[in-house]
């Protein structure tokens, strides 16, 4: 393998690479600047579905890192974008933040809590009983169960909280179903994301926190991946899994010196 700041295109996660909640990861800013002065193609991919593309925009900017809104995708927009090749302009029953509501509107979805195609599940502050009755009786009269993704936690300033896998699953042990989930590993982002960046699957380095979503992803789709440690995944965490990525960095920023080989 080459040197990585050779590559083209750079798919890079969020939470636990660029920044914990409201804080940026250290040398994020440095890395954001190295692919904008260096004219690479890169993405911001993330698990994520509760803040839109120019939510998220507007967070990295009060953050002190200027990109566009279209250097984004999200979970919500994949999840948006697949429901509606497969039955365009239904009712959804959502549970979730502003992102994920957005998506499916913008894609031709209205909200029915009688008798939905779908029922979406991503990340919710708000999430509480009554939500979790309403979406399983539904669910039992045909609604079909879908997740945003399959993360069970995601890292935060505090620590970690739980994410969309462990929020769904009172759904599905009541009701009896398993949900479909759309973003990391599910190959549907990752194509979505190498054709936005124009780049081949040679030319792409994916960049991740998560052995589970991102950096099984790019092996599944055959991108060079490098982990960082500055999120999930621990180094005493990598014999738990059968695959290993093809680096490893403390931080995202550390790829800036990658020189050759390893």
């Amino acid at each position: 393998m080459g040197k990585l700041t050779d590559k083209k295109g750079y798919i890079c996660d969020m939470d636990g690479v660029i920044y914990h909640g409201d804080r940026l990861v250290d040398g994020a800013r440095e890395f954001v600047d190295w692919l904008k002065q260096q004219g690479k193609k890169f993405l911001f991919l993330t698990n994520s579905s509760a803040k839109s593309p120019m939510e998220l925009k507007r967070k990295l900017s009060r953050m002190g890192i200027e990109v566009g809104a279209d250097d984004f995708y999200t979970s919500a927009q994949a999840t948006a974008s697949f429901l509606a090749e497969q039955n365009p302009n239904t009712g959804v029953y959502a549970i979730g933040e502003s992102g994920l509501i957005h998506a499916l509107y913008d894609a031709g979805f209205y909200t029915d809590n009688i008798d939905p195609t779908y029922v979406v599940v991503g990340e919710s502050r708000s999430y509480n009983y009554e939500q979790v009755e309403l979406a399983v009786n539904l669910v039992l009269k045909g609604a079909r169960l879908i997740g945003t993704n399959s993360d069970l936690t995601g890292p935060t300033e505090r620590g970690i909280a739980p994410a969309c896998r462990a929020l769904i699953a009172p759904i599905e042990l009541a009701a009896g179903r398993k949900a479909y989930f759309i973003g990391k590993p599910n190959p549907l982002m990752m194509r979505h994301a190498i054709k936005k960046i124009g780049c081949q699957r040679e030319e792409t380095l994916i960049v991740g926190d998560r052995m589970d979503t991102d950096i099984i992803a790019g092996i599944e789709s055959e991108i060079e991946t490098a982990l960082v440690l500055s999120g999930i995944t621990r180094r005493e965490d990598l014999p738990l899994f059968p695959y290993r990525p093809d680096h490893i960095f403390e931080k995202a920023a550390d790829i800036i010196k990658h020189h050759g080989d390893e």
